[in-house]
């Protein structure tokens, strides 16, 4: 199966930990994503996060091209607990220690209230593979949050689980993986 994944766009509450807000595109949100997609692929599906950043321009394109659009609650954004909302910077000046934590070791250190890494990577990857055994051989568009798209791209580099948040990925952004039936992601570079 052929996964491009696309990382929703500029959010109007802007950066920052934003996990289950749901935020809306800017006008710049909405362009960053109709650029990314401006040569549409043969895709056979859309799938996509319900949270209105990803799910908005999933039902536009999808109406676009003719594609069915399902809406996975797996694929949500980490939950990050008290610091939803909030921006590093902010964060620093009040909890360094615990975001250096968080950053250095994403699965060890959960933000207070918030979802442990472990289930969301389960979340997500349990939700990937129900794709799989669905629609296997499809080549599907993804529309989701950058905490999956850096989980996803991760796996397929092979990358520590520390080694997590050391994945860029910005706003509007598309990566190509393909699922083997072994479960295991590759990245394309085409």
């Amino acid at each position: 199966m052929t996964l491009d994944l696309l990382r929703h766009g500029e959010t109007e509450l802007g950066g920052g930990f934003r996990g289950s807000l749901d935020d809306q595109l800017t006008p710049t949100g909405w362009q960053q994503m109709r650029q990314a997609t401006a040569s549409p692929e043969h895709w056979d599906a859309i799938v996509s996060s319900p949270l209105r950043r990803c799910a908005d321009f999933a039902f536009e394109l999808a109406e676009q091209c003719h594609l069915p659009l399902m809406l996975q609650d797996g694929l949500r954004e980490l939950h990050f607990g008290d610091w939803e909302g909030r921006h590093a910077s902010e964060l620093m000046q009040e909890h360094a220690e615990d975001l250096g934590r968080f950053w250095a070791a994403p699965y060890e250190f959960t933000p207070p209230g918030g979802e442990p890494m472990l289930a969301f990577e389960e979340r997500v990857l349990n939700t990937v593979n129900e794709l799989y055994q669905r629609r296997a051989g499809e080549h599907l568009l993804l529309v989701i949050h950058g905490g999956g798209m850096r989980l996803l791209t991760a796996r397929a580099r092979r990358l520590e689980r520390d080694q997590l948040l050391q994945v860029e990925i910005g706003h509007g952004q598309r990566i190509r993986l393909q699922l083997d039936a072994r479960g295991e992601f590759h990245e394309c570079h085409c």
